[in-house]
């Protein structure tokens, strides 16, 4: 017989088994923390590319404008929208779509601030939250990052293809819901758009 089966253990040894189970389920705990931290980051990231997905955008805007609505700061929202992606995959196939989609990203990445956020919305549309940015700057800003985005090569079986992508921004402003600055900044790109088009 064991001192762990000994069903009169000593004190010392009791303290000494109870030490062991509470480093156990401190170890055990710490574990799941870090696995719930993990599924919790997956379900804020887009699928394909390593930016925030729509949810977690939508909920970053929501508190982007509380911030400022509370502390008297600006912000904006620039959305984008690539340009040309069917035919990117009707000339080239889904894995240089993926590929363009993914060279956006990387772009909004590489060319925001870390106070900025920057989120796949679906499809091949994204967009950027501009922390201390009014509509004025976050114009500058949109215009950079499509310059940025324009400049940058696809990677694997489209090498070389180019892509661009239109925009539009909306200033984020005290009592208007997500979705509606995503519709005015969408608006916005679309009516860009269809400028460029003329």
């Amino acid at each position: 017989m064991t001192a762990a089966d000994d069903p009169f253990p000593t004190p010392a040894e009791a303290t000494a088994a109870l030490i062991r189970e509470n480093a156990e389920l401190r170890a055990e705990l710490a574990r799941l923390r870090a696995r719930l931290a993990e599924v919790e980051g997956l379900a804020d990231r887009d699928t394909l590319t390593p930016l925030f997905n729509r949810r977690a955008m939508m909920r970053e805007l929501a508190r982007t404008r509380d911030f400022a609505e509370r502390y008297g700061g600006t912000a904006s929202l620039a959305y984008f929208d690539l340009d040309g992606l069917k035919a990117i995959n009707d000339r080239f196939g889904h894995a240089a779509g993926d590929a363009a989609l993914l060279a956006v990203a990387d772009q909004l990445r590489t060319h925001i601030r870390g106070s900025d956020l920057a989120g796949r919305m679906g499809g091949d549309e994204f967009a950027v939250i501009l922390a201390q940015t009014n509509g004025f700057q976050a114009e500058a800003k949109a215009e950079a990052l499509a310059a940025a985005i324009a400049g940058a090569a696809v990677d694997g079986v489209a090498a070389g293809a180019r892509v661009s992508v239109s925009w539009g921004v909306a200033e984020i402003r005290p009592g208007v819901e997500p979705e509606a600055i995503v519709a005015e900044a969408d608006a916005a790109m679309y009516a860009a758009k269809r400028l460029r088009r003329r």
